[in-house]
C-alpha cells in the first residue's frame, strides 16, 4: 500500500488542499533554505501535512527530524502566524511535534533551520523531516 501520508512546501493554506508535495527521497522538492553562517541567520518554513482524499490520521501524526545535523532544524505547531517573521518569533519550537485532525486538507507547521558563524560553506542534505500516523480510511 502506498503512503497516504505527506508533507506539502510553497505557502500551503490551512483547511485547503493546496501546496506542492516534498520529496520523499528522490530530491524533487526537498524542504530547503539558504543561510548565511556569517549572520548566525534562521529561517522558517511554511509546511502542512495532509492525507490522501479518503484517509485520514486515527490520533496524531508525529512530525520530527533526524539526520547528521538534525540539531539545527526545529518544528512548530501554526497558531495563525501571518507570515516567516511571525513565526520565528513567536513559535514554540521543539525537536518533534504532534499535530491531531489530520485528514484531507492541510495542517499547517512550520520548519526552521538555523545557522552559526563556525560552519563553513557546505550543502546539508542530510536531514530528513518525516511524517508519520497511523493512516485509516475516512
Amino acid at each position: 500500500m502506498a503512503n497516504q501520508l505527506h508533507i506539502y512546501i510553497n505557502n500551503p493554506t490551512e483547511g485547503k488542499s493546496d501546496g506542492t508535495e516534498a520529496s520523499s527521497g528522490a530530491g524533487t522538492s526537498p524542504i530547503c533554505v539558504t543561510l548565511d553562517a556569517s549572520k548566525n541567520e534562521e529561517k522558517a518554513v511554511k509546511c502542512a501535512v495532509r492525507c490522501d482524499s479518503g484517509f485520514k490520521i486515527d490520533g496524531a501524526v508525529t512530525v520530527a527530524i533526524s539526520g547528521e545535523s538534525a540539531e539545527k532544524w526545529k518544528v512548530a505547531a501554526d497558531n495563525g502566524y501571518k507570515d516567516e517573521s511571525e513565526a520565528l518569533s513567536r513559535a514554540s519550537w521543539e525537536d518533534k511535534l504532534e499535530l491531531g485532525d489530520v485528514e484531507s486538507l492541510n495542517v499547517i507547521f512550520w520548519a526552521k533551520a538555523s545557522s552559526s558563524s563556525n560552519e563553513a560553506p557546505h550543502k546539508d542534505a542530510s536531514v530528513s523531516i518525516t511524517a508519520t500516523g497511523k493512516v485509516v480510511v475516512a
